[in-house]
């Protein structure tokens, strides 16, 4: 079973963060790279890593996104406090703030499946197993990645964008748990104008145990990927 080393990096920029899973990356990477020169009785397995942190406002923008999706120019981005960055990620552009749960596998989908779409969907499933718990129905909407609220009208509570490198992941989900969703109108999100976004705490009227939310999603993780934990 493959074991996945869990780190949350708590408040963090944007950039550290990314910065910080380049280098996991090129870890494991450079370890696939060195075990193919190997025979089978040599090869050495490799951790894996799932982080989580929450960020300084910070809006990024995708590999195949609309500049025009965002919606300040950079007079307005110092005046709101919020950083901008193009990223290597899929998807468009979207917004990371406080009171957010954002999550970053770094795993070698070739030690679990070599199928991006099943990845992607997984990554849904653990979101909506936790709204579950909640008594909220997550759901996916044909054509739109992501996590959505669809009874009444569609709203979506967490975006999803990854990029892979031999097979390796970075970037991954953001879990509008306790977010102010007031920087969303500052952007089309996702490149979608006709639908709202979402959070958790909105849903529930109430706040919400980001910890507690850690936890439940940690365990889906688990469950769905079949890893353990290394302590």
């Amino acid at each position: 079973m493959e074991k996945v080393i869990f780190q949350d990096l708590g408040r963090i920029s944007y950039k550290d963060a990314w910065d910080y899973q380049k280098v996991k990356l090129k870890e494991i990477v450079d370890h696939k790279l060195v075990n193919r020169k190997l025979p089978d009785s040599e090869k050495k397995s490799h951790p894996h890593y799932l982080l989580y942190c929450e960020h300084q406002p910070v809006y990024t923008l995708g590999r195949n996104g609309d500049f025009s999706n965002l919606l300040l120019n950079e007079e307005g981005l110092k005046k709101h406090g919020i950083e901008y960055f193009p990223i290597n990620r899929g998807g468009d552009i979207t917004y990371h703030g406080l009171g957010q749960l954002v999550a970053y596998p770094i795993f070698d989908l070739e030690c679990f499946f070599t199928d991006v779409h099943k990845y992607v969907r997984f990554l849904e499933e653990v979101v909506i197993r936790t709204l579950n718990e909640y008594g909220i129905k997550g759901e996916r909407l044909e054509g739109s990645t992501g996590v959505w609220l669809l009874d009444n009208s569609p709203r979506k509570i967490c975006a999803i964008g990854i990029h892979l490198s031999r097979w390796v992941t970075m970037h991954g989900f953001a879990f509008n748990v306790n977010t102010d969703l007031e920087h969303f109108g500052y952007i089309v999100p996702c490149g979608i104008s006709d639908k709202a976004v979402t959070s958790l705490h909105l849903e529930l009227g109430r706040q919400v145990d980001i910890e507690e939310v850690k936890e439940k999603t940690k365990q889906h993780f688990q469950t769905l990927f079949e890893f353990e934990y290394e302590k």
